[in-house]
């Protein structure tokens, strides 16, 4: 019997390797860093002049930013709504050569309204005093920047401390949301090694700092929140009116007609400043910065907080928010709508609604009742 002969060689050896061998390496490997990495966080600049839009590009840039680029009203909309934005520079004066525009104000209203987690800073060389306080108060500017005192430097530790400041407010990927604290401290300090410092101590003694560096945006602060105290420095970097530099007494004013305790932390030591913030604004204390204790300012800190909880007081008067505090406040000294109005700088319309809101509150039906509540209260 003849044994069938085997398969030929080629039939039995391997495939060749080129068949059996793995991928290339360029197959099977993860894609390249710059395709798995996050985008860099954006800003918007809109400007009309392109210099400014030139400058301004480059420091946001050079922040690391990715920026988009408006010269007018509608596309900064547009790109508003193409995409969230970490912070925005809207010059007020967006028409050409007529310094009477003012489009960059319905930018801040538009990026309030579309992008609300964007930071904006109102840039311009023709801004008022009014329209500057008018821009943090009413649209939520961050605050003002004059260009005729534009320092580059200054501007890019202020990007910074935006940036600084979104990134801690950011919870880490899977991360809780943090607790709320007992208490809101206002700080409001200039100098940024300061403003952090006294913002630490405040949140070693279990509070949320809300740290700003100007009257401004102090004022801005105390439109949305109600701090239980504040920490506050005479001698502000002022950004309602420059070249004045007594902020800080303008601040305690609006604190006392809220009453909300203020503590003084303050480099002008003289007997005459200390006097007059604790004589004529109720300051709860006042700190030196030269001989200034970390422990001893928590001690007054917590003594602030203590007075603030334990203070009488009306429960329809302490629903009421720090404006309308003013607002009544100025009614108690016999002020017409119109009258609150300017002093406020806000119009007679606001003031009717601020009284409306104020009768409500205080269970009242006219002007006399409700000053007379206040001032049985007081």
């Amino acid at each position: 019997m003849i044994s069938p002969s085997r398969p030929p060689a080629e039939l039995t050896t391997k495939p060749p390797a080129e068949l059996t061998t793995k991928p290339p390496a360029e197959l099977t490997t993860k894609p390249p860093a710059e395709l798995t990495t996050k985008p860099p966080a954006r800003a918007l600049v809109v400007e009309d002049e392109p210099g400014w839009r030139q400058i301004l590009s480059e420091l946001l840039g050079d922040a690391g930013l990715a920026v988009d680029v408006a010269d007018s009203y509608e596309t900064a909309v547009t790109l508003l709504r193409a995409a969230a934005h970490r912070l925005a520079v809207i010059d007020l004066s967006l028409g050409g050569s007529d310094h009477r525009n003012q489009d960059g104000l319905r930018v801040l209203a538009a990026a309030r309204r579309l992008d609300p987690t964007c930071t904006p800073l109102l840039l311009s060389g023709y801004a008022t005093v009014e329209i500057a306080v008018e821009a943090m108060r009413m649209h939520g500017a961050h605050t003002c920047l004059r260009k005729e005192r534009f320092r580059r430097a200054a501007f890019q530790a202020l990007v910074q401390e935006i940036l600084t400041a979104a990134q801690a407010a950011r919870p880490a990927d899977g991360a809780s949301p943090p607790v709320a604290a007992a208490h809101d401290v206002l700080i409001v300090e200039d100098d940024a090694g300061w403003r952090n410092l006294l913002a630490e101590l405040a949140g070693d003694a279990g509070c949320r700092a809300l740290a700003c560096r100007s009257f401004g945006e102090a004022l801005a602060w105390l439109q949305r929140a109600r701090p239980a105290a504040a920490v506050v420095d005479l001698a502000l970097a002022s950004s309602a009116a420059p070249g004045e530099n007594e902020d800080g007494y303008e601040l305690l004013a609006a604190l006392q007609r809220a009453r909300i305790p203020a503590l003084v932390v303050s480099g002008a030591a003289s007997s005459q400043a200390a006097a007059r913030a604790v004589l004529e604004f109720a300051a709860f204390a006042f700190v030196e910065k030269q001989g200034f204790d970390r422990q001893a300012f928590v001690h007054l800190l917590a003594e602030a907080l203590a007075s603030a909880a334990e203070a009488p007081g009306d429960a329809h008067l302490a629903a009421l928010t720090p404006r309308e505090r003013e607002v009544l406040a100025l009614l108690a000294q016999g002020l017409t709508n119109n009258a609150i109005a300017a002093q406020l700088i806000i119009s007679p319309n606001t003031v009717k609604r601020h009284l409306k809101a104020i009768f409500a509150k205080l269970d009242v039906a006219t002007r006399a009742a409700a000053v007379a509540k206040a001032i049985g209260e007081t």
